[in-house]
Order: structure tokens, then C-alpha cells, then sequence
């Protein structure tokens, strides 16, 4: 049997810390010592930008990224390519593409991938709303920028099916991508050389 260690308050910020992804109960409570020794420098500031991020952190209802407004600044954004509409997984990989300055369209993001062992349905996912947007006469080319997984695969595939009675290429990552690859985890290089290497799905 464990003995609690600390408050209830503590024990309540290691459990919460461990649930995040890359974190177990061993990381969570060194990050909550290091959160909780750097109190006035760490703590209080995180504390407040998570309370702000609650407050007006909310999902762009056009295309799916996180953003403070609605629809997104990059949605808002007129320069942008409207012919070209960019699909990944989450708004993690639109991230990496954006750091990469490889998309000069437009992003779609899924919410996730397709999965029989985890029971995601299509409709678990931004699909429809996918569908609806590449029916647009202003769109020609939708890329599938999905992880090159599995699920990831299965999910493109899905997608390229759902497309076909719409007037638009679909075209996907180049090889530069490697498989079982995650786009969060690649360089810019890498990610710039497959969006411009891009071809038919």
C-alpha cells in the first residue's frame, strides 16, 4: 500500500500533470517540484495562462484549429491560398507545417484518425465538414497531410473515397515522410520537401 507523500493539492497537480502526454507519475511529480520550488516564476504565470487559455481558447468552426478567435487567424488571413486546402490529424501537425512555412493554403483539421481498436467512427472525426468545403468552387486541391500510420493511412484513404464525386486533386505527402513518422516530430526541412514533392493520392 502507497503513503501519500504530500497534500491533496499537490497529489491533485501530479495526477492531473500525469495524464498529459510524455508524462508519467515519475515525471509528473519532478515537473511538480520544479513547478512548486519555482513558485512566483513558474507556477503563479502557468497558473494564469492556463486560466486565460480556459477562458478564450476555443475551436475555429471553419477549419478546426485551436485559436482565441473564431474563425482562426489563419482562416481570417486573405493572403491565404483559398484553392488549396491542407488536412492533418491534429492541430499539433498544422503547428509543425506552419513552423515550416510549407502551406501557403488553407488547413483542415481531422481531430484525429480512423480506428477500429479505439472505435473511432467517421463521424468521430471533422470529416463532413471536410467534404462540405472541398465542394467549394474556389477549392481545387485537397492534400492529405495525415501521419503516415496505419490509422493514419486508413483515414487518407477514407477521405480520397468521400472526394471522388467532388471536382478536386487530392494529392498526399511525398515520401519524405518517413513511415510510422509523426509530422510534430519532423524538421521543417523535411516537412517543406514533402509538401512541395506532393503528388496523387
Amino acid at each position: 500500500m502507497s503513503r501519500r507523500v504530500a497534500g491533496s493539492e499537490i497529489e491533485r497537480l501530479i495526477q492531473l500533470l500525469a495524464k498529459l502526454p510524455g508524462l508519467g507519475p515519475r515525471s509528473a511529480r519532478r515537473a511538480a517540484l520544479n513547478l512548486i520550488k519555482s513558485k512566483e516564476k513558474l507556477l503563479g504565470p502557468l497558473a494564469q495562462a492556463m486560466a486565460e487559455a480556459y477562458e478564450k481558447v476555443t475551436v475555429c468552426s471553419v477549419c478546426g484549429n485551436v485559436d482565441t478567435i473564431d474563425p482562426c487567424t489563419l482562416c481570417s488571413d486573405n493572403r491565404r491560398d483559398r484553392s488549396l486546402i491542407c488536412v492533418v490529424e491534429e492541430a499539433g501537425d498544422l503547428w509543425a507545417l506552419e513552423r515550416a512555412s510549407a502551406v501557403g493554403g488553407q488547413y483542415h483539421v481531422l481531430g484525429g484518425t480512423l480506428s477500429a481498436i479505439e472505435g473511432i467512427r467517421p463521424s468521430d472525426l471533422n470529416i463532413s465538414k471536410l467534404i462540405e468545403r472541398a465542394a467549394d468552387d474556389h477549392v481545387t486541391e485537397i492534400v492529405l497531410a495525415v501521419n503516415a500510420t496505419i490509422d493514419g493511412q486508413t483515414t487518407a484513404h477514407y477521405i480520397t473515397e468521400q472526394l471522388a464525386d467532388c471536382n478536386v486533386k487530392v494529392s498526399r505527402l511525398a515520401h519524405g515522410v518517413p513511415v510510422g513518422g509523426e509530422l510534430d516530430y519532423l524538421d521543417e526541412g523535411t516537412l517543406a520537401a514533402a509538401i512541395k514533392a506532393r503528388r496523387p493520392f
